[in-house]
């Protein structure tokens, strides 16, 4: 049965739940919503099962039609959600009536916002997941106008509360990505440079990596050789032979051949994920 049409999905708006774990032996990302605890936080709200798939909304622009009568909840970057041109806020749950239109317009700040229906989108799981991986290809692909989806069963409990509050990051100021060393920390000249100057937010990223761009440039050491291919993490810090740092994100390639000098914490691989273009971002040892 339908029960949600898409009218418009914006920029980019996917389907993702917490991503298909134990395949990368595979080659197969983990993928799954880019920032994790904005998800979670959504089903919470509509009550689902922590697996429930939801929407990852780029940039807003998301139109949806109910059928029926829903419970849905907006997360993640603070986008003031409509229903019918009647305003129903950011960070809490709320009935879509039938025959009503949510719309999701660009988000305040930060990048992607999530939508949560009590129930999850059910669409067919590919190896147990049913998220979009943009990298392979694998799951449903990316939502189109007239797209019609369907609400399954997955929740629990009804929800003994319905909003919840959110993070403001001081737009004026570098978001702080704090981050361990990584296993190929002495391939850099100076090991330290990592956690010294800003860098600034390239608009290549995508849910793939965040691209960094900073005149500091990362130096690889010249009497190091060149390095096989090996096993990569959610949240790795990878330097090219340019220097640029890229931040490995949910539908990162499951091994590289570029040294990995840090790995970020969860908290701030959430935080990468919410990183617009141009944002400027600093390194903090953890």
């Amino acid at each position: 049965m339908t029960d949600l049409i898409v009218v418009a999905p914006g920029p980019l708006t996917t389907v993702q739940d917490l991503g298909r774990a134990g395949y990368a032996d595979l080659g197969v990302p983990l993928s799954g919503a880019a920032d994790r605890r904005a998800l979670k936080l959504a089903n919470r709200l509509v009550g689902n099962t922590e697996w429930a798939a939801g929407l990852e909304v780029t940039l807003g622009g998301l139109r949806l039609r109910a059928r029926r009568q829903v419970l849905i909840a907006i997360t993640g970057a603070p986008a003031d959600a409509r229903i019918d041109d009647v305003d129903r806020g950011h960070h809490n749950a709320t009935v879509l009536p039938a025959g009503a239109e949510l719309f999701v317009p660009s988000p305040r700040s930060g990048l992607r916002t999530y939508v949560a229906v009590r129930g999850g989108i059910d669409v067919a799981p590919v190896l147990g997941s049913r998220s979009t991986d943009l990298l392979s290809g694998l799951g449903p692909a990316p939502l189109r106008a007239g797209d019609e989806l369907a609400v399954g069963d997955l929740t629990g409990p009804w929800p003994s509360a319905t909003e919840a509050p959110w993070d403001v990051l001081d737009p004026h100021r570098p978001v702080p990505l704090y981050a361990s060393a990584g296993p190929r920390i002495n391939h850099l000249e100076d090991p330290a440079a990592l956690y010294t100057g800003i860098w600034t937010v390239n608009p290549a990223s995508d849910r793939v990596g965040v691209r960094l761009d900073g005149n500091q440039g990362l130096r690889h050491r010249s009497d190091v050789g060149e390095m096989r291919s090996e096993p990569v993490a959610l949240g790795s810090i990878q330097i090219p032979p340019s220097g640029q740092p890229v931040i490995f994100l949910a539908d990162h390639p499951t091994t590289g051949g570029y040294p990995v000098v840090g790995v970020l914490v969860a908290d701030s691989i959430y935080a990468a994920a919410q990183l617009t273009p141009g944002r400027e971002v600093r390194f903090v040892a953890d």
